[in-house]
């Protein structure tokens, strides 16, 4: 999972960037990047790391222009090398740097086709540097020397031609300002707003989740359609064209469970709102398998699940209380590479209050199960700390899956409810009592107002993938490649300072 932004203002856009990949921090903690553009040059930096890590004050001095775009990522189908750190950049046709949120399930074939028939070479493992450069080459097939907005969109159209998967993306083209586009099924999360320049001019942002633009103080003028794409120039006018021919809108589920922040609002959902519902729907679950339940209190697991948490307390009628204090220091664990330094980070980033365990029946509360092995710490340290029962509830239904639209969830053998029962799962986990939100219920608390939704993508829960791509062969191929260990790279990079000239003759 990533986070793009963009933005075409009337003065320098490296805070703005800054700030708003500040605010999009929880979908990626692997690397972090921002290029901007003045007087015919780019100027990137990039580097693995938070991004408070990656940008300094000597960065941000040289990251200077009205019109730049910005990415915060954690590896799925490529290394955590610094090489794979976005935006990335071709320099023909024009300039073009593109950050990209989501994964391309045809990308090995794309790579093929882009060497052969398109005189393309692809220097990284990363899908986002193969849709780059079939951006690239379809805008280069115009043959225009300066591209309007009928060239931009005509090349987006072909990208969803060729391209299968999830993809949410925002790309600058040199001069000319950025475009921002998302998949045909819009799984991917993408909206933009506008707010006045003190001179009066409309400034335009483009970003993941609309609580990036609130931060900024723009105004959120609606979620990009799934299929369309919005083209800003660098003066500030705007277009938005719809480029797919069969568009369909199937949000990913799991944004609203994990990833989203509670005070985003996607595709006119309310995040905050779905995880009250789900806390609903868990406690009417709870009362209809137990109506004589003995759960003394409920906690949550921090911090994406204590919305459900307080929700399922409150109608169930018993305590609410925050018995695990975190570490801000640590990373989230789900989005850590390596099985080992997800199990060692867990009792580093949770310590449990004694006096909210000690003698109590506690029903502890996560937004999901996945590999379960965090869950099976936590049992545990929640029975050291003097539980006599430790009931769990999962806000969301079974991980049985793999996601392959740019969540790491790569092994099917990986996933602890993957061919278990709930029973097999609670007895993995060590919990006195399990219990998993039903689809049914899930899709109730996430349905809101948009009736544009025609569906959900739920295919870690159900394996039926929108996309109708993917196979068996495709999915071993996917463990194969993706293990929880780092897979080798393309060629790594220092990460320092990269200038472009764009003005060379032999470009």
């Amino acid at each position: 999972m990533c986070g793009i932004v963009g933005i075409v203002s009337t003065s320098n856009v490296n805070q703005l960037l800054y700030d708003a990949l500040t605010v999009l921090q929880h979908r990626g903690q692997d690397a972090a990047g921002i290029v901007t553009f003045q007087d015919n040059r780019f100027f990137l930096r990039k580097d693995n790391g938070l991004v408070r890590d990656v940008f300094h004050t000597r960065h941000m001095r040289r990251l200077v222009g009205n019109v730049g775009i910005g990415h915060v990522r954690y590896p799925t189908a490529g290394s955590s090398s610094s090489a794979e750190a976005q935006p990335f950049y071709v320099n023909s046709p024009y300039g073009i740097t593109l950050a990209h949120n989501g994964n391309l399930t045809n990308a090995d074939d794309l790579s093929s086709d882009l060497f052969r028939t398109d005189l393309r070479h692809i220097n990284t493992n990363s899908d986002s540097e193969v849709l780059l450069n079939v951006f690239a080459h379809e805008l280069q097939k115009l043959g225009k020397l300066n591209p309007t907005k009928d060239e931009i969109f005509s090349a987006v159209r072909a990208v969803h031609k060729r391209c299968r998967g999830a993809y949410a993306v925002i790309a600058m083209i040199t001069g000319y300002g950025i475009v921002g586009f998302r998949d045909p099924n819009g799984i991917r999360p993408a909206c933009y707003g506008v707010r006045e320049s003190e001179d009066g001019q409309k400034e335009y942002m483009i970003a993941s989740e609309s609580v990036a633009l609130n931060a900024a103080g723009f105004e959120i003028v609606r979620d990009i359609a799934p299929g369309e794409a919005v083209y800003i120039e660098t003066d500030g006018t705007l277009y938005t064209e719809q480029c797919a021919e069969s568009p369909k809108l199937y949000p990913c589920i799991f944004e609203h469970v994990y990833f989203a922040r509670p005070d985003s609002i996607m595709d006119r959902v309310s995040v905050y709102k779905a995880r009250l519902r789900m806390g609903e729907t868990l406690a009417d679950k709870v009362l209809r398998e137990r109506p004589d339940h003995d759960i003394d209190v409920v906690i949550p697991i921090p911090d994406t699940s204590r919305t459900s948490a307080m929700q399922m307390a409150y109608q169930l009628g018993v305590k609410y209380r925050e018995g695990f204090i975190k570490n801000r220091y640590i990373g989230r664990t789900f989005i850590m590479p390596g099985q080992k330094m997800r199990k060692k980070s867990v009792r580093q980033k949770l310590n449990p209050i004694d006096l909210e365990f000690r003698g109590k029946n506690v029903m502890l509360v996560d937004d999901s199960i996945v590999r379960g092995t965090t869950c099976k710490e936590i049992v545990q340290m929640a029975r050291d700390a003097g539980a006599r029962n430790v009931y769990f509830a999962s806000a969301a239904p079974p991980v049985r899956y793999p996601n392959v639209y740019g969540i790491d969830m790569p092994s099917a053998s990986e996933l602890i409810a993957h061919d278990r029962s709930v029973e097999e799962v609670r007895e993995q986990i060590g919990a006195d009592w399990l219990v998993y939100q039903d689809l049914e219920d899930l899709i109730t608390c996430v349905n809101d107002v948009n009736d544009d939704i025609d569906g959900w993508e739920c295919s870690v829960f159900t394996g039926d993938y929108v996309t109708g791509d993917v196979d068996e062969a495709y999915l071993r191929r996917l463990e194969d490649l993706r293990k929880d260990e780092k897979r080798p790279g393309g060629q790594i990079i220092d990460g320092d300072n990269a200038i472009i000239d764009l003005h060379n003759d032999e470009d």
